[in-house]
């Protein structure tokens, strides 16, 4: 069997002890298995996966990593069975193949949901061992190149995205760039076609005008360092097409304005002779400023070291100079399967340890959080795909986050309990807003409280997906309560119009008839929400009840605005709303900006909850004809709330110096304060305004109304309405 015996030499190349029997064993199984069964080229299926085991044994990986390969797709394809692989072959590859293969049969998700689920599955596969995601890094890379077999394009363009956004960054983060470089490279040919080609022909065109260029620089460095005894070796290296597309992209230039393109390397010995290349360098060459980087001190957190220079080179061309040990070098191109390799004796311990890398745990964390698989999926990308920023905490430790990062980032890459509690930052020493951008260098003190809770706001400017993923989760289990809270005000006001003590023992029983309900407090969550009518439910629990008569429009009251509204039943009150989070199960209606001490309705919408107006607000008229929309409310008993509420009002002043100055300074004598300011008309005499001003309650604003008529500079001042 060819196949087999083209393998077996391969892996005999590094490692002469291997048994031939085990990767034969391993290739027919997987024969048998996918008998039947074709690519979309049209060969037998299970070259595949001998072609993948074919691409670790390039990486010098051990027999179980090589026989997990040739067995990746026999339990997601096959009849294949776990148990018999443990049986055939041990339970190391029998756990390795189960962690590569897909999540099968997964009913009523979206494409979306489905990749979401396998790639939760493979990190928690991959924690365990690392040596999983590698052979799904060969296994996709194979997929890559035979990508032009699948007939369809938008399954080819699916592919190659999915390829982007998860596996190259995938590659990078654990540093094997010569997979990530052809991930990125062939993906880059489906997405872009044009683009790639047309970089490709310019690449072509230097090549043939710039070889001599290559070589003279080449020859040149090489002569300064054999000059100075250093016997190092000094290679020219082409920049992919991919990079050099980002490049373009990310500083608005054309490839005519990149002047690094071709990057040279020098390989030495050992770590000391780096750093002596690098001063003979700067000696003989001006350097670029900004453009040094020192990864052998500080390396990468996948572990990549190298020095980066740019210099004036010889021929007075700007080139780019990478330093760095051969040993540095493998490391650059294999990552982790540089250690995790096959080594003559490497332990299964030294090949597992996955749960080292930050990143990795991070995911798994994203896993505990995220409800939905297609959040855990949107925020792995902001984890992955990302360049990186390091800053330091107070002790002096090093962190390293996705660039545009700010210090709620900061907060739960420490602790997700430090995030929560989060209320200021200090940066270099100096109090911040919280979201202040990172930058290389900063370090970070965070200040916290211990009845801090994450704000819903603060989603808007994070960047990592582990502070989305836990704001997210609060927001979502705040508003959940909110909703429920709502529903159950919402429910008991109908049982005391009816008659009835108020009880939820009769929800259980009517949760099939509620699409969704699992528990009681989901139906709750429904009727504030408003997915759910309350007198539905009432009249679940108590189907024989006889309601009262539905009223006629006649029947309703008529304020003095003229504005229809439901009549209010004089057994019961109306349901406060105090303590409810704004913008969550109640919102309070931009068009008259209601007030505490304003008499007060709210309106029920679908899938919002509820949204409060004031009783003469003209906007009520669009839902005089849903009576079972209204709802009677009040703003409770108690004290005032000391929140702020924003007040609109309008004034017209004189157009004069020092007008807009005497307003502020009246409006925050009286406590108020300006939120939002909008000319609407100007004239040579007067200006007409809009001002949102935050006000305690009516009382507050009417006050501060009172204050502005008593100004000079003002012409005239009103509430606003109905804007």
């Amino acid at each position: 069997m060819s196949l087999s015996s083209d393998l077996v030499d391969q892996i005999k190349t590094y490692n002469p002890d291997i048994d031939p029997a085990l990767i034969e064993r391993a290739i027919e199984y997987a024969r048998v298995k996918h008998d039947g069964q074709v690519r979309a080229s049209g060969e037998p299926y299970y070259t595949h996966p001998v072609e993948v085991a074919a691409i670790l044994a390039d990486m010098k990986m051990d027999p179980a990593t090589i026989v997990t390969a040739i067995l990746h797709d026999t339990l997601e394809d096959t009849d294949a069975t776990i148990e018999e692989l443990k049986k055939l072959f041990g339970d190391d590859v029998a756990n390795m193949v189960n962690g590569v293969s897909k999540l099968s049969r997964i009913e009523g998700q979206t494409v979306e949901g489905k990749q979401a689920e396998n790639f939760r599955k493979l990190v928690l596969a991959m924690s365990d061992d690392i040596r999983v995601l590698l052979v799904k890094l060969a296994d996709r890379l194979h997929n890559m190149r035979t990508i032009h077999h699948i007939a369809k394009p938008e399954k080819q363009r699916r592919i190659a995205r999915e390829t982007l956004e998860i596996y190259a960054p995938l590659a990078e983060r654990i540093g094997i760039h010569q997979i990530k470089e052809e991930l990125e490279d062939r993906a880059f040919g489906v997405m872009n076609p044009e683009a790639r080609e047309s970089i490709t022909n310019r690449l072509s065109y230097l090549r043939q005008e710039g070889t001599d260029m290559a070589d003279t620089i080449i020859k040149a460095l090489s002569k300064t360092m054999k000059d100075a005894g250093i016997n190092g070796v000094v290679l020219g290296r082409e920049k992919t097409r991919y990079s050099i597309w980002r490049k373009m992209q990310r500083k608005n230039v054309s490839f005519e304005q990149l002047s690094d393109i071709m990057a040279f390397r020098v390989l030495v010995e050992n770590v000391e002779q780096c750093y002596h290349v690098l001063g003979i360098i700067h000696s003989q060459y001006p350097t670029v400023p900004g453009r040094f980087k020192d990864y052998i001190s500080t390396p990468k957190p996948n572990g990549y070291r190298s020095i980066h220079s740019t210099v004036i080179g010889p021929e007075n061309q700007r080139i780019e100079v990478q330093i760095r040990t051969k040993e540095m070098n493998e490391e650059a191109d294999l990552g982790v399967a540089a250690h995790w390799a096959y080594k003559g004796g490497a332990s299964k311990a030294d090949m597992k340890d996955a749960r080292q890398f930050r990143w990795l745990r991070e995911l798994l964390d994203l896993i505990e959080n995220e409800q939905r698989p297609e959040e855990f999926l949107e925020n792995t990308k902001l984890e992955l795909f990302q360049d990186q920023v390091f800053v330091f905490t107070p002790k002096g430790d090093l962190m390293e986050l996705p660039n545009g990062s700010t210090p709620v980032d900061f907060a739960y890459a420490i602790h997700s309990n430090v995030g929560d509690r989060c209320t200021g930052a200090k940066i270099n020493g100096r109090i911040a807003p919280l979201n202040t951008k990172l930058q290389n260098g900063d370090q970070v003190d965070i200040i916290t409280a211990k009845n801090q809770t994450p704000s819903p706001t603060w989603e808007r400017f994070v960047a990592t997906g582990k502070a989305r993923s836990h704001i997210r989760r609060y927001v979502r289990q705040q508003q959940r309560d909110e909703y429920a809270t709502l529903g159950r005000a919402m429910l008991q006001k109908v049982f005391q119009a009816e008659g009835y003590e108020y009880s939820e023992k009769g929800l259980s029983g009517v949760m099939g008839q509620f699409r969704g309900a699992e528990v009681t407090d989901d139906i709750l969550a429904g009727i504030g929400q408003g997915n759910f009518v309350a007198r539905d439910v009432f009249r679940a629990i108590f189907p024989s009840h006889k309601a009262a008569p539905a009223r006629k429009p006649n029947e309703m009251d008529v304020n003095e605005a003229g504005v229809t509204s439901r009549k209010t039943e004089s057994s019961s009150r109306p349901m406060p709303i105090k303590g409810l989070i704004p913008g969550m199960a109640v919102h309070f209606a931009r068009c008259c900006h209601p007030l505490p001490g304003d008499r007060i309705v709210g309106i029920v919408t679908t899938g919002k909850g509820v949204t409060i107006h004031t009783i003469d607000c003209e906007t009520l008229e669009n839902f005089a004809d849903t009576p079972e929309r209204w709802l009677d409310v009040s703003w409770g008993d108690g004290p005032d709330s000391p929140e702020s509420h924003i007040g609109r009002i309008d004034v017209t002043i004189a157009n004069v110096a020092g007008a807009l100055g005497t307003i502020s300074t009246v409006i925050g004598k009286n406590g108020g304060n300006i939120t939002n300011l909008k000319i609407t008309n100007r004239s040579l005499d007067f200006w007409d305004m809009i001002l949102d001003v935050y006000v305690n309650d009516i009382k507050h604003l009417n006050n501060i109304i009172a204050a502005l008529r008593a100004t000079p500079q003002i012409a005239s001042v009103q509430r606003s309405r109905g804007r």
